[in-house]
Formats: C-alpha cells, sequence, structure tokens
C-alpha cells in the first residue's frame, strides 16, 4: 500500500515553508504532488529539505512564473512520460515511480484566470495542450496514470454551480472521464461535495484533485480532503489524500522530523 498527497503550497515564504514541512513530515507520505510553488526561498527550502533526506525530486523551476513539483521516496525509474508540449512545462511534474505494476505521475497547477482574455486564452491552451499530452500517450502509461494537483476547475455538476465558468474548464474532467480515468474520490464518496478552497465570499469550490488511470482504478482504497492544511492556516488549500494498493521498495530515506540530521525545525 501506498500513500500520496497534493497540496497547494500557496508560494509560500520561508516561514510557511516551514510550517508546511512540519505537517509533511508527521504525514510521511510515499509521494508528495505540491502546486503553485515558485522560484522563491520557502519552496526551494522545502525541496532542498526533501533532497537532504533522500528523496527523488522533480521540479522545473520557472523564475517568472508558479509551478509544480513531484516528490518521492519510491524509485523513479528511467523512463518518464513526455510532457515537453505542455504550454507551461512548468506547471507540470512527471515520474515513472518503480511500484508493482509500474505507474507514471503527473503532478499539475492548471493556470487561474480572470475575466482577461489573454489569462483566459493562457488557461484554455494550457488545459488543451496537458489533455492532448496525457491523449498522445501509449496505453500502458495512460492506465497507470496518476493526476494529481490544483485544476482550478470545477465539475459541470458541483453544487453549487457557480457562475463564470467556461465550456473548456467544465470539459477538463469531462475529457479526463472519457479518456478512462477515474475521479478518486468520487469514486469513494459519490455523494459527498467536498470543497478544497472557499472563496472571500464563503463559497466553496472543488479545485483539488487526484485522477487515476483505468487499471488502477480497482487498487483506490480510499481518498480524503484535508482540511486541516486550510483551518491551521497552511495554505488557502485542503490537501488530497490517495491510498493505492501497490507494492514497492521504498528509498532509504532520512525522516524529515530529525531537527540533528537536517536541522530543520
Amino acid at each position: 500500500m501506498i500513500r500520496a498527497v497534493t497540496v497547494n503550497i500557496g508560494a509560500a515564504a520561508r516561514e510557511r515553508a516551514e510550517r508546511m514541512l512540519r505537517w509533511l513530515a508527521d504525514r510521511d507520505d510515499d509521494v508528495v504532488m505540491l502546486t503553485e510553488t515558485s522560484a522563491g526561498p520557502g519552496t526551494a527550502w522545502i525541496l532542498e529539505q526533501y533532497r537532504r533526506a533522500g528523496y527523488a525530486v522533480i521540479n522545473t523551476p520557472d523564475d517568472g512564473d508558479r509551478g509544480a513539483a513531484l516528490i518521492s521516496r519510491i524509485p523513479v525509474t528511467a523512463h518518464q512520460p513526455d510532457f515537453g508540449q505542455v504550454s507551461i512545462p512548468a506547471r507540470v511534474a512527471t515520474a515513472r515511480l518503480d511500484t508493482r505494476p509500474a505507474t507514471w505521475w503527473v503532478s499539475v497547477y492548471v493556470p487561474s484566470r480572470d475575466r482577461s482574455a489573454d489569462k483566459t486564452t493562457r488557461k484554455e491552451l494550457f488545459i488543451t495542450s496537458l489533455l492532448k499530452a496525457i491523449a498522445q500517450l501509449g496505453p500502458d502509461e495512460r492506465g497507470h496514470l496518476v493526476i494529481g494537483g490544483d485544476y482550478n476547475v470545477i465539475a459541470a455538476d458541483h453544487r453549487p454551480l457557480h457562475p463564470g465558468f467556461l465550456p473548456f474548464e467544465f470539459g477538463m474532467l469531462d475529457t479526463l472521464t472519457a479518456e478512462g480515468f477515474t475521479d478518486t474520490h468520487a469514486h469513494m464518496a459519490p455523494e459527498a461535495q467536498p470543497y478544497s478552497w472557499i472563496g472571500r465570499t464563503g463559497d466553496g469550490y472543488r479545485y483539488d484533485y487526484v485522477h487515476v488511470g483505468s487499471e488502477l482504478t480497482g487498487r483506490i482504497r480510499d481518498c480524503a480532503y484535508l482540511h486541516e492544511t486550510r483551518t491551521e492556516a497552511l495554505t488557502d488549500h485542503a490537501a488530497v489524500e490517495l491510498h493505492l494498493d501497490l507494492e514497492t521498495a521504498r528509498l532509504p530515506v532520512e525522516s524529515l522530523a530529525r531537527p540533528t540530521s537536517l536541522g530543520l525545525f
């Protein structure tokens, strides 16, 4: 059994990054998918602590934008899915992990937008290019793919159905479903309507997700939204936790909670 989590860290500055890592260290996940990373010192510090502890860290920094990172204590194999065609490569972190069966992982941070044409076009281009990259994977890769992160979209049956979302935004989730991907939380709790982000008006939005390919649906054991990341002001997003029934060998990592070895806390 492996446990994974995705959480939007909101381009955390150093002090908040330390509190976020303290929370992550207490969890001891096999895979961590971070979104809204940045080129700032907070993100760099978190990633460096994981590297020093022996974790595999996949991150493509971009000084002018926010991004995504993938952290794993499962060995990363040589082959990685090709997502170079995605319009903003730094917002996607990918790896093939040494699980049995082998799995491919994608941590993704979809751009947000306002009403401006430029930001709307930017978001649509990113979603279109991401879905195209997924569709072009081989059937084995696609069937064993795990996609997680902040998609910045809601479903067409979201309760409430907030106004202002465009067809291409609803279409992201619809396309993933049509491609055979399973929304892991909806699979475990089909009647639930969780919110992972709360707006200034108090309205809830489900922006953060984990999807798995068709060959992994039967291996889903649990999926839950973890709201303490919001209530403890670590970030303004809930995290999403996934348990998958997979065998794996783990890297000989050090505990992130050992201040004597890493000087963390």
